[in-house]
């Protein structure tokens, strides 16, 4: 027996964050005594003031401050006016060569997106490399926020080569899916991709198109896909909402 008096959850810590020595930092105690209380009050549900709830925690208030930061960064919470309520549940992105667009869907959620930019450059260096043209060749560049119940959660950058989409800046709709109007326009099948995650920070040029303070942590996805054939035809960069997003993938046995 461990000694927990209820059943523990698959995606908690173990033994509830407690070091072995079993001197649990003022914070820490706080944040599970408000983890607890978010469960009560539910989601969208308002928090007490910073006051009441280092009095309910008996802590300093600078010590609550520690505990929402983590709740906030956690996306646990939000702020909404002057206040702080209890947050949505995060949204799950699978890692595969779907769009955003159905992803998000598939969550229940309203997907979307706000064109920020959509040019054309010679390439050159790593973005010739990797769609595999020859340096000067033209180059689409799409940059787009990425919106969900029209919540800002995400910015992305699509690299394209323009031979294999000339029409992209005159019959392409910068709200809808990338993917879809390859494949409707151009007949371009997505074949394979590889794609790379860690976490940054937002520039602050980022964090402003987005809508999040720049100490916010990020998902930064890199993918690279080819067609059927093998040959490369997109370059995506993506930041994601480290409090609003989570990934999940599918694994296959290996030998």
């Amino acid at each position: 027996m461990n000694g927990h008096s209820s059943p523990r959850l698959l995606s908690a810590p173990v033994r509830e964050g407690v070091p072995e020595h079993g001197r649990m930092p003022k914070y820490y105690a706080a944040k599970a005594q408000l983890t607890a209380l978010l469960a009560e009050l539910g989601e969208g549900g308002l928090l007490p003031t910073e006051r009441e709830l280092a009095e309910r925690c008996g802590v300093a208030r600078e010590t609550l401050r520690l505990a929402l930061r983590e709740l906030l960064l956690e996306g646990r919470v939000r702020r909404q006016g002057r206040g702080t309520v209890v947050a949505g549940p995060k949204i799950e992105q699978p890692l595969s060569l779907s769009s955003y667009t159905e992803g998000v869907r598939r969550q229940g959620r309203l997907p979307g997106r706000r064109l920020i930019a959509l040019e054309r450059f010679a390439a050159e260096g790593e973005v010739a490399a990797e769609l595999g043209v020859a340096e000067g060749d033209q180059v689409w560049h799409l940059e787009r926020v990425l919106l969900a119940d029209e919540e800002r959660v995400g910015l992305e950058s699509t690299y394209a080569p323009v031979a294999i989409l000339p029409g992209l800046a005159d019959d392409f709709d910068p709200v809808s899916s990338f993917y879809r109007y390859a494949k409707e326009s151009c007949g371009l099948v997505a074949g394979g991709g590889r794609e790379r995650i860690e976490t940054v920070l937002a520039t602050p040029r980022e964090a402003l198109l987005i809508g999040t303070p720049p100490a916010l942590p990020m998902l930064l996805l890199h993918r690279s896909s080819w067609d059927e054939s093998g040959h490369p035809f997109e370059r995506v960069r993506t930041l994601y909402r480290g409090d609003r997003f989570s990934f999940s993938a599918e694994l296959s046995a290996g030998e």
